[in-house]
């Protein structure tokens, strides 16, 4: 098996693997971000370049360089290769420029965006972009669209990666949408007077990295580092039935496939993954639907995180308190990074 090095980490990996998923055998920062790959997608990758590196030798037998940053996610791996990612000044500030072309047509609306807190974009922007563009042009602008009775699209924040496309193509029974136009008239629609209307439907949503594509059913309810997310799964005969409920109090506000550290759905012993289908993830928003298997392991680095669970009742029970009321039937108790409620 070849045996490839990156940023000063050796790893031995079997024929075929990618750079992607080699650095994802390791782990940790070295792992190059990602906006258009998708493991259980075939065909995912190679649009968006942000997960691009420095190949320093090319292998072993032949230990020239390759002159340009490659795309990982299509880069296979040979025997004796060196790979420069995070180590690599020239890399960092290559997919820099590829962040700031990702931004230039796309809104700044964050604050009013349902996909805050969870978007890769913000991601990739804080962690790999610039506190500036020096685009001067306006930005393309869209309406936005109905594709589906509880589906939104708002192409204006649409990166183009291909994701939803992939999933109308090969896990539902009828694509009715795709890529139209090109350039930067390029522009995810439907067939005319068509609409996307499906058992799996919803799972375009799910595996959009940014805000484009919307549950209807959540729109502007809450925040998700409001809410608290709980593994739950039910007897389904379309789908696993394995799903991550999002709770605000006692109500479900939405529902989504799980995830894992990669942002895409959790696959199962075969290793395929686990798409839900529309009764699961529209149809069961109460809790006497599902069967709770425990609160969802957040990563510590996410906003998710933030005050959960024990803080959610500590911010409440002080935002009554400063405003005279009482904090009826909650029940003060102190988590880990829980407010001090003897801090007046």
């Amino acid at each position: 098996m070849p045996i490839v090095t990156i940023d000063d980490i050796k790893i031995e990996v079997p024929e075929g693997t990618s750079i992607l998923q080699a650095a994802r055998m390791i782990g940790g920062d070295i792992v190059p971000p990602t906006m258009c790959y998708y493991s259980s997608l075939k065909t995912s990758g190679g649009y968006c370049r942000t997960c691009i590196v420095k190949v320093e030798q090319g292998s072993a037998k032949d230990p020239r360089p390759i002159p340009k940053p490659v795309a990982s996610c299509r880069t296979t791996v040979m025997d004796g290769m060196v790979v420069r990612n995070i180590t690599s000044p020239e890399n960092l500030e290559a997919r820099a420029g590829v962040v700031e072309f990702l931004l230039l047509n796309h809104p700044l609306d964050c604050p009013v965006c349902d996909q805050a807190g969870e978007c890769h974009l913000q991601d990739l922007s804080y962690e790999n972009g610039k506190s500036e563009t020096r685009y001067e042009f306006p930005r393309r602008e869209f309406d936005p669209i109905d594709i589906g009775d509880k589906i939104k699209l708002h192409m204006n924040r649409c990166i183009l990666c291909y994701r939803c496309v992939k999933v109308a193509d090969q896990i539902t029974d009828g694509r009715c949408h795709g890529v139209i136009n090109r350039g930067e008239a390029a522009e995810i629609s439907t067939y005319i007077e068509q609409a996307i209307d499906n058992d799996f439907s919803g799972n375009v949503i799910d595996v959009c990295p940014v805000g484009a594509l919307t549950d209807k059913t959540f729109r502007f309810k809450s925040r998700v580092w409001y809410t608290k997310p709980l593994d739950a799964h039910r007897d389904c005969k379309k789908c696993s039935g394995k799903v991550r409920l999002w709770y605000q109090g006692e109500e479900v506000l939405r529902v989504t496939a799980r995830k894992d550290e990669w942002g895409e759905v959790e696959k199962n012993e075969a290793g395929n993954a686990d798409w839900i289908c529309n009764e699961c993830r529209f149809d069961k928003k109460e809790a006497k639907d599902w069967t709770i298997d425990g609160p969802t392991k957040v990563d510590r680095h996410s906003v998710i995180s933030a005050n959960h669970y024990e803080g959610l009742k500590m911010i409440k029970a002080d935002t009554l308190r400063m405003m005279g009321a009482k904090p009826h039937g909650i029940k003060v108790e102190l988590g880990e990074g829980a407010l001090d409620p003897n801090n007046k």
